[in-house]
């Protein structure tokens, strides 16, 4: 009976052991599951890039697969996928940039390894090994020197890198092959294929730009500059307890625009290899994101250093922050409103410079309003002026941080002129915005050729033209009356 009881609860034990190890295991592949769900629906476009190399890599065996085709071009076939699989990209820039500088780099070198290796062999059977040994010597070294170039490094370097295998393959096989030529046919014919093939699935199947994704970052990133200006009203002069939960959220935000450089420079780098699509042309300024993200990263440093006094213990005292209080919770959301209107502009690519410069203004209007709470403080600071720091340079800081929102606001600017993106104003402008921009329109006046007669022959040949101006208030009807349907004509030669 005791080793019958013994034997059950082994069995048990072990049966717990084994459902307990299932469990466990069942656990374990739900959750890989829900993360690699998760993964794909944070970003469907990496589902659709694993699909495109899939349907590349497919293509490409039909090199192998089908009969003719394997008798034109035999194992070389094989050089078709391995180019598909470092080739294909996530980006379009980026596919395009590999396979380009593969392909340039490898019809140079096979050209030039073709030459090598006849070249040495008329210098004979014993002369032939020392001059192809001297030429991928002269050669190897010259191509990775080059890779130290700022400019080749960020651009060409995988060429460089495929054009000193491809000539060192292309000449040392040479030397124990009479069938040069056909070997280098195969090889480089079946690499233009696989590349080829990528560069027209990543265009052609759901692509994926760089430029557009470039583009959406910086807009993200003065974004979140502006989500920080617009709370920091509530994490400054809040109540203590209030301020730590609070800042944790805009912490977060702004700080990975300190670190986004490179991944700024490598978009902007692939975007330069993509053709023009949508709004983008062929030529889009993409070196002005970079000075616009240089602009953005200079402002949330500023951050860095306002968030440090945000969470410090040590304020200013009651009253002389309750005098400078509204003026720099003017500046900051007035600041933060103008860069909101910065990333909503870039995101739909329309200049929208009246809403953006009137914040601006406001902004600076503010910091005077702060000079003069400074000013009529100046007898209080005097008693102790080491209580009044933190508070002078939150303020100091703030006044920074417009000074950069207005650099944003220009190199902006400038970016759309280059980019002829178009000017609009937004609808959701107050009325008072709407009559300045209004203002500002009448009076830009407007310009007309002068035609003399009837011959539209003349338009592009006449060097006169009209210039009307028109008034600031309408005319009143007295005036109306007196002056009937004339217009003040003024000829400029």
């Amino acid at each position: 009976m005791e080793m019958n009881l013994n034997a059950q609860e082994k069995k048990a034990g072990f049966l717990q052991r084994v459902k307990a190890f299932l469990s466990k295991l069942k656990d374990g592949v739900t959750k890989r599951i829900r993360n690699i769900q998760k993964f794909g629906k944070d970003d469907p476009r990496r589902i659709i890039h694993s699909i495109k190399v899939g349907f590349s890599l497919t293509l490409v065996s039909m090199l192998y697969y089908v009969r003719p085709l394997y008798n034109s071009f035999g194992v070389s076939g094989m050089w078709a996928i391995l180019t598909v699989v470092v080739v294909s990209e996530f980006t379009v820039g980026g596919t395009l940039s590999k396979g380009l500088n593969r392909g340039f780099a490898t019809l140079i070198a096979g050209a030039l390894g073709v030459g090598a290796v006849h070249l040495a062999r008329f210098c004979g059977h014993k002369g032939e090994p020392i001059v192809l040994g001297i030429l991928v010597f002269s050669l190897g070294a010259a191509a990775t020197f080059s890779r130290f170039f700022p400019r080749i490094k960020q651009r060409y370097d995988y060429g460089a890198l495929i054009f000193i295998l491809t000539f060192t393959m292309v000449a040392v096989s040479g030397y124990r092959t009479d069938e040069i030529l056909v070997m280098a046919y195969q090889r480089i014919s079946t690499i233009l294929i696989g590349g080829t093939i990528c560069i027209l699935v990543s265009i052609f199947v759901c692509p994926v730009w760089a430029g557009e994704d470039l583009h959406k970052m910086i807009a993200n990133n003065i974004n979140k500059l502006a989500n920080y200006l617009e709370g920091f009203e509530g994490e400054y002069f809040a109540l203590p307890e209030k301020i730590s939960k609070e800042t944790n959220s805009c912490v977060r935000e702004y700080k990975s625009i300190l670190t986004s450089k490179s991944t700024e420079d490598t978009l902007a780098n692939l975007a330069r290899w993509e053709p023009g699509h949508g709004r983008f042309r062929l030529r889009h300024p993409w070196k002005n994101y970079m000075k616009i993200a240089g602009l953005v990263r200079q402002c949330a440093f500023h951050f860095e250093i306002l968030n440090g006094y945000i969470l410090s213990d040590v304020k200013a005292p009651e009253d002389f922050i309750s005098k400078i209080q509204e003026p720099c919770s003017i500046m900051s959301r007035e600041a933060g409103e103008a860069l909101k209107a910065i990333a909503n502009s870039i995101k739909t690519m329309n200049n929208d410079s009246v809403c953006v410069n009137a914040h601006i203004e406001n902004s600076k209007k503010a910091i005077e309003n702060v000079k003069f709470a400074f000013k009529s403080s100046s007898t209080e600071t005097e008693k102790d002026l080491l209580e009044f720091i933190p508070g002078v340079t939150m303020a100091s800081i703030l006044v920074e941080i417009v000074n950069s929102v207005e650099k944003i606001s220009e190199a902006v600017e400038e970016f759309f002129g280059l980019a002829h993106f178009k000017e609009t104003l937004d609808p959701k402008l107050s009325p008072e915005l709407e009559q300045q921009h209004h203002h500002h329109l009448i009076h830009r006046g407007s310009v007309k050729p002068v035609l003399e007669g009837d011959n539209e022959e003349e338009y592009s040949s006449s060097s006169h033209v009209l210039v009307i101006v028109h008034d600031e208030q309408p005319p009143t009807t007295n005036e109306k009356t007196n002056l009937g349907a004339e217009k003040t004509r003024d000829n400029v030669v």
